[in-house]
């Protein structure tokens, strides 16, 4: 397993406060929970991604969040839906990623999950950050396997896997996805 997933210990409560990361290139961003007043942060951030990077997080060209995509995805119950975001640490704190996991509550020792990173700040090891704490914070609540679909074309995100151990698998919907499957 790789050290990155490897489990740590943490205070029960540690996923509610704010955790700061020094990042490559000198950059700081803070990790903490979506809380529910963040639509408007959500909405900005996705409209600061690229197209090509909306299409990497949706799988689809995706010009804006409808109002019922932008509900379903700040509207977390933060117990089978768990959500994150990473915010700069410069004025405004604007969101520069986003991270969750869903629970399947007829599996709930399951989970599927998704990240974004804005932009200008890939390439930086946050998406390798922001998978590691999801594989932490799911495997505390007693998930044992998180998968994510990834675009076939996404090169990054599945080398990312391939580092973090993932097992790459066909995807039952055509050869366009592979499931990345962590076993936690």
């Amino acid at each position: 397993m790789n050290r990155l997933l490897a489990p740590q210990t943490a205070a029960p409560d540690a996923a509610l406060h704010s955790e700061r990361w020094a990042l490559a290139g000198g950059r700081i961003a803070h990790l903490r929970q979506l809380r529910p007043g963040d639509v408007g942060a959500e909405r900005a951030f996705f409209n600061g991604l690229s197209l090509d990077s909306r299409h990497q997080r949706f799988h689809f060209g995706l010009r804006e969040l409808s109002p019922a995509l932008l509900k379903l995805l700040t509207d977390v119950d933060q117990r089978l839906h768990r959500a994150w975001v990473v915010e700069a640490e410069a004025p405004g704190r604007p969101v520069v990623a986003d991270a969750r996991y869903v629970r399947d509550p007829a599996e709930p020792a399951t989970a599927e999950f998704a990240l974004a990173v804005a932009d200008d700040w890939q390439g930086r090891g946050l998406g390798r950050r922001l998978v590691a704490h999801l594989a932490r914070e799911a495997r505390r609540q007693g998930v044992q396997r998180l998968y994510g679909e990834v675009l076939a074309e996404n090169r990054r995100m599945l080398a990312l896997m391939r580092e973090l151990g993932a097992r790459l698998q066909a995807h039952p919907d055509g050869p366009q996805l592979v499931r990345a499957v962590l076993t936690l």
